[in-house]
């Protein structure tokens, strides 16, 4: 596996764990999970390269 496929989706399920929490209590700097979702999915894109041949 890529090395930026495994970042996209540690950020990704961290920033949803850091959205959900959120949501129940707010905490200085919450919006910085959408930020980690969206940077995580587009690294997990980019990072997945199964499709390709090098």
């Amino acid at each position: 596996m890529d090395r930026r496929f495994l970042v996209g989706v540690g950020l990704t399920a961290a920033g949803v764990c850091g959205y959900v929490v959120g949501t129940v209590v707010p905490y200085p700097g919450r919006a910085f999970s959408l930020t980690a979702v969206m940077l995580g999915i587009t690294l997990a894109a980019i990072g997945d390269r199964r499709g390709t041949t090098a």
